[in-house]
This record gives structure tokens, sequence and C-alpha cells, in this order.
């Protein structure tokens, strides 16, 4: 287990407002820190430097300035926060694919239930407290 996977913060990568402020409230009603980023460019700039990586990256793969795809080729180019895990949610018809092209530990088919994503960041994130 990696020494970042002892915390619950969750990065929410998502470009539409209101369904990434919906999961990081939704996340925060759950006990889990959850910080949100509209792009791929953002999230980045939030892993850089790692100071308190998260446990989790939900990701979404459609977004403006720099998609998911894009995003998950430089996350694995950065050796501090390359082995943080990832679960795509996604519109794509082909999400589950796509998401074993990333290397997603998992994925989930937008609209999702919030149970299931829950139970994916439980599984990934340990509580720090």
């Amino acid at each position: 287990m990696s020494p970042h996977v002892v915390s619950d913060k969750v990065l929410v990568v998502d470009d539409d407002d209101d369904i990434r402020d919906s999961l990081i409230e939704f996340l925060e009603d759950h006990g889990h820190h959850a910080v949100g980023a509209a792009n791929g460019s953002e999230a980045l700039a939030l892993l850089d430097p790692p100071q308190s990586p998260p446990c989790l990256i939900i990701l979404d793969l459609m977004m403006p300035v720099m998609d998911g795809s894009q995003f998950r080729d430089e996350q694995l180019q950065r050796p501090a926060v390359a082995d943080i895990p990832v679960v795509v949610v996604s519109a794509y018809k082909d999400v589950e694919q796509r998401a074993h092209q990333l290397g997603a530990v998992q994925w989930l088919a937008k609209p999702f239930d919030l149970t299931a994503l829950l139970r994916l960041v439980e599984e990934n994130c340990a509580f720090a407290g």
C-alpha cells in the first residue's frame, strides 16, 4: 500500500459544476474530504506539488481544456502521483473499455448510483481519523 493512501481526501474532476459540487457534498456528508477540479489541467495543478495527495481520483472523460484521457497520461508520467487510483465516470457508451485502457481501478457509467460510488471510495480510501 502506498504511503499516500492513508487519506480520506478524494479529488473529483468533472467540468459540470452541478455534478462536481453534488459529488463533493455527498462525499463530505459521508466523512470524506473532497476537492474538485473542472478539468484535467486544474486537477494536475492540485496534485503539484503533492503535499497531501488524494486517496482516489474520480475522473470524468469529456471535459474542455484537458480531458480525462490527457489528464491520466500526465498523471502517469508524474511518479509522486502516478499510483493514485482512478475511477472513471463517463457518459461514453464504451466507458468500460476506455477505463480499462486508462488503467482505472473501476468505472461508472453516468448517470450512476451514488451508493456504488461511495463503495468504491471506501474500498480505496482509509479514514485518517
